[in-house]
């Protein structure tokens, strides 16, 4: 392939995940499920967020966008990867390759910053509740939206810039599903040692150091209200056990693909797995059915949706 980047690669050949037929049917039957599951639960969160007045709030307007996010998340890979179980040759063009890992650093990264913004949004509604309104206003949710969105694609960027330059003349074989990063990065014809470390220095500290920092800022609420009142405690516990359960869920595969320093090891395809389709499953199963007001919210809509239909 001519271009830029000196490269005689024009398309990418992906391993996949296994070639016994009848672990491919399982895990076609199973991705798909999940995957549909997903996407149609995520939607509904946004949906029912945007019809209903009394989940016009900062937290669920964060929490509508997590949902959003997840939606790409898990539409980036996992329609390619499904359609991809059944074929004997799994391939992905090089523009196709470097797209694919371009949003999956963009959508990565906001999410990451818009996990920080939900943290936030939870210390000052149980350790400053007077001023929740103040200070979670419609204005600050934009802001923190657009500046989670910027840093996504900034963090995107940098890597990626470096990576279109690169010379590949072969091989062009990755042992995964989809492109990853690391991966890639090694079926380069030149030294990546620079490279690989500037990955692991963006996208590994950056997840291990936000993972750190959600954890900090949850001990830091508990501790506060623990302070307080005790009794508030398992109050705030409950509260926020369904933003730790995602946060772990999330960063879990993120460090150990970006930060464990032996990067072509089976698992972290595996791994992957959970950031493509579990979690973006797991979302709307964990806020939803935790969470009183958005469950009378959908009943709400369910319910005038078929008053509506029987007048019809």
């Amino acid at each position: 392939m001519g271009g830029g980047n000196n490269s005689v690669v024009s398309e990418i050949v992906l391993v996949g995940l296994t070639s016994s037929l009848e672990m491919q049917l399982v895990l076609f039957l199973v991705f798909s499920v999940f995957y549909v599951t997903g996407i149609l639960g995520n939607l509904l969160i946004v949906l029912t967020v945007i019809s209903d007045s009394h989940l016009h709030s900062p937290m669920y307007f964060l929490l509508a966008s997590l949902s959003f996010i997840d939606m790409w998340v898990s539409s980036i890979a996992a329609p390619k990867m499904i359609s991809d179980l059944f074929k004997e040759r799994k391939v992905i063009s090089f523009q196709g390759c470097i797209a694919q890992m371009f949003f999956i650093h963009v959508i990565g990264g906001t999410e990451m910053v818009l996990l920080i913004a939900m943290a936030l949004d939870r210390y000052v509604a149980i350790c400053r509740p007077l001023h929740y309104l103040t200070i979670m206003n419609f204005r600050t949710c934009i802001l923190l939206l657009v500046v989670a969105w910027t840093i996504g694609i900034i963090h995107s960027l940098i890597q990626l810039v470096f990576v279109v330059n690169l010379p590949f003349c072969g091989p062009n074989e990755v042992d995964s599903f989809c492109c990853d990063l690391p991966r890639f990065i090694r079926l380069a014809c030149t030294d990546t040692y620079r490279l690989e470390l500037m990955v692991t220095a963006n996208s590994g500290f950056i997840s291990l150091g936000t993972f750190f920092i959600l954890v900090i800022s949850y001990i830091f609420i508990l501790v506060i209200v623990w302070q307080r009142s005790s009794g508030g405690l398992s109050k705030a516990l409950s509260t926020l056990s369904a933003h730790i359960t995602v946060v772990v869920l999330f960063f879990g595969p993120c460090i150990f693909v970006y930060s464990w320093p032996f990067p072509t090891v089976p698992v972290d395809k595996f791994l992957a797995i959970f950031d493509v389709i579990v979690t973006p499953f797991l979302n709307p199963a964990i806020y939803t059915f935790r969470n009183k007001e958005m469950k009378v919210a959908m009943k709400r809509i369910f319910s005038q949706m078929l008053s509506s239909r029987k007048l019809f």
